[in-house]
């Protein structure tokens, strides 16, 4: 398909068509109208899955464990940023919810975001 005539993308069919384009022209050399139609392409694709595929944050442990994961942290590592190893297994076994506390220490040492930490699970 060359030279996509632009329009909002309102179908999951017009997502599909544009998303092939995309990846046709990515990489197109910066400053050619390949490349100024795959800014524009992207700049659509992002306002249709906004739309369409909202995503959203994670649960707390699943981001707890995603971080530990990242940081390379074991559950000794977890325990000693929450005070008591026994408090890292009763959450992750849904025996506990997470206190106030635990809330600031993961979110000022592991950089987990407030909105994340304080949802229900």
């Amino acid at each position: 398909m060359k030279n996509m005539k632009f329009k909002i993308l309102k179908t999951k069919r017009d997502y599909q068509t544009a998303l092939e384009r995309f990846e046709e022209i990515f990489q197109a050399k910066q400053g050619s109208i390949e490349s100024d139609e795959a800014d524009v392409l992207s700049l659509l694709i992002k306002e249709y899955e906004e739309k369409h595929h909202e995503i959203g944050a994670p649960n707390p442990l699943e981001a707890i464990k995603y971080r530990m994961e990242q940081q390379g942290l074991t559950n000794r590592d977890l325990a000693e940023i929450l005070g008591f190893k026994s408090r890292v297994t009763d959450i992750f076994n849904k025996h506990r919810k997470l206190n106030l506390t635990m809330i600031r220490k993961l979110h000022n040492q592991l950089n987990i975001p407030l909105e994340t930490l304080v949802k229900e699970y």
